[in-house]
């Protein structure tokens, strides 16, 4: 990678890291809640008071963007991590265990990906209740085995290495290999398929909210703002949807920047994640 490149992509995870940054600061800096109501300034275009404008119950839209914006954050974090978990624990035991444990993890990872993720995930979150918990645990089922794949086949390209049979053959444990010689020379990939599997789950997460199979009208969600304001936009409101829209779009971006030039910069010849 030339150095007008590596700049350029340094240069690009800086602002992304600012954009969220900036969420989490601003949501800080506004106390009062995001549902208060306000009857004298209903449908308030945009304005420097209100930059975003106001709802039909007089809400701030930019105070609910915010909130929003961090809360579907939190989501995010938990179901990503938990999809990274699964990852890591399916693709080390199809990468360490014999060709039947392999072939089994193999044929699941196949039939996750093969399903449409949307529908499946509006099904589990059914089973295991609606609201932050089902979405959270569908998006986590949902999004571990692209990662999974990627783990088993590390795992299968170091467990050869001279220095990993030699421990095998100092009577070293399987949980001894895999922690202090595995899982070390693997933790880059895990680390940035995390930050690449975050945006897909905020998407999804909204997703499922605007379609009423996500997260309940009391929690703040970009979801949930945009399903109440898609009500509203034959009554010129264009603000309730644009705004919040758009920021959820930046906020994606911006996870998937992160992860695509952390990708860049430790793997720059990597050309299979």
């Amino acid at each position: 990678m030339t150095i007008e490149r590596r700049t350029l992509v340094l240069w690009q995870l800086c602002l992304a890291i600012s954009l969220i940054l900036s969420i989490l600061i601003l949501n800080l800096y506004f106390s009062h809640t995001p549902l208060q109501t306000n009857a004298t300034l209903r449908n308030l275009a945009p304005s420097l008071h209100y930059l975003f404008g106001t709802d039909g119950l007089g809400r701030d839209m930019f105070v609910r963007t915010v909130k929003g914006l961090c809360f579907s954050l939190q989501v995010g974090l938990l179901g990503a991590l938990m999809g990274v978990f699964l990852a890591t624990v399916f693709g080390m035991l199809a990468g360490l265990g014999n060709n039947l444990v392999d072939r089994g993890i193999a044929w699941l990872i196949d039939l996750f990906i093969g399903m449409p993720h949307l529908i499946f995930m509006i099904l589990i979150s059914f089973v295991v209740g609606k609201g932050a918990q089902g979405v959270i645990i569908a998006t986590a089922v949902t999004h571990w085995p692209s990662l999974a794949r990627l783990i088993r086949n590390e795992v299968y390209h170091f467990k050869n290495k001279e220095f990993v049979q030699l421990s095998k053959a100092m009577g070293k444990t399987p949980y001894y290999i895999v922690w202090n010689h595995i899982l070390p020379l693997i933790a880059s990939q895990i680390f940035i398929g995390f930050i690449l599997l975050f945006p897909h789950v905020i998407l999804h997460e909204a997703s499922m909210t605007f379609l009423g199979f996500g997260l309940s009208a009391e929690q703040p969600s970009v979801g949930i703002i945009l399903s109440e304001a898609a009500k509203h936009i034959s009554l010129g409101n264009w603000w309730l949807v644009i705004f919040p829209g758009l920021y959820l779009i930046l906020l994606v971006n911006a996870f998937d920047t992160i992860g695509e030039s952390l990708k860049k910069l430790f793997y720059p010849q990597a050309d299979y994640f």
